[in-house]
């Protein structure tokens, strides 16, 4: 939910926020008061004050421990600090690029398992991938796809790391929510996959650490989102397809949304 949201449930939202302290007419209207009472609340919580009602803030607001894995305002504000961009350009990409939260509902980090990778691995590693792909089409195969989606990825790792090396599997996968594929590891300055598999247990901080050296190893993606030239990012970023999804009028309405009204102006 965001400003300009109608409806039941954003009645609930401003009881919720109410039940947090504020002072909300609970109308169903989700209109400047609601949204400023949000980004308080998120400030106040430790998130990132984006003033979006997404599942972290709700269920923040539905539950007296925060799960310190998530993200904060100041891992965002770091972030923008060391890659020497704009607070609204990280919030941007953290908004359109993030798979949303970075763990799922089995507690453990979100991830899509790449088939067509795991095959182009094990033909770089000499391992007959043919052979196996065959008897495992569905986990090995020179073509994308095969995808079951949310929790049902990690079923799909576990049946790959039980017929191939573990770290290939883990390689194969594209981790967090910024879907850092495992193959870059070395690239990223990690020891090995094994130390980059373990930052992606730990919090959604380690998963925005991830984003920061991949973009810090790419001057092109850099130079782009300081520029925030969107469209270049968002191809660089994402490929072709970008433009079937708009993400680059995506991205720059979010930044437009994040930035300060008398930034914006100057």
């Amino acid at each position: 939910m965001h400003n300009g949201d109608t409806g039941a449930a954003v009645a609930t939202l401003q009881r919720q926020l109410n039940d947090a302290g504020f002072k909300l007419t609970v109308d169903g209207w989700f209109g400047l008061s609601t949204e400023q009472a949000l980004i308080a609340f998120q400030r106040r919580a430790n998130l990132v004050a984006d003033g979006i009602a997404g599942p972290k803030t709700i269920a923040a607001l539905t539950s007296r421990d925060r799960d310190h894995r998530l993200l904060s305002e100041y891992d965002l504000e770091a972030a923008a600090i060391r890659l020497g961009i704009p607070v609204a350009a990280i919030k941007a990409v953290n908004l359109v690029e993030s798979r949303g939260p970075g763990f799922g509902v089995n507690g453990k980090p979100v991830i899509l398992y790449e088939r067509h990778v795991a095959y182009r691995l094990l033909a770089e590693a000499e391992l007959e991938p043919d052979i196996f792909g065959k008897k495992f089409p569905n986990l090995i195969n020179p073509k994308r796809g095969g995808y079951a989606g949310g929790s049902a990825e990690w079923s799909r790792l576990s049946s790959a790391r039980q017929i191939m090396p573990v770290e290939i599997a883990d390689a194969a996968c594209s981790w967090g929510q910024y879907q850092i594929m495992g193959y870059h590891w070395q690239l990223l300055g990690y020891d090995s996959i094994e130390q980059f598999v373990a930052a992606m247990h730990r919090s959604e901080a380690d998963q925005l650490d991830a984003f920061c050296r991949y973009i810090e190893a790419a001057p092109a993606i850099h130079k782009a989102i300081k520029a925030k030239k969107w469209a270049t990012f968002a191809s660089l970023y994402n490929g072709p397809a970008y433009k079937d999804n708009l993400y680059d009028v995506k991205l720059a309405r979010a930044f437009e949304r994040f930035t300060p009204s008398e930034q914006a102006a100057a």
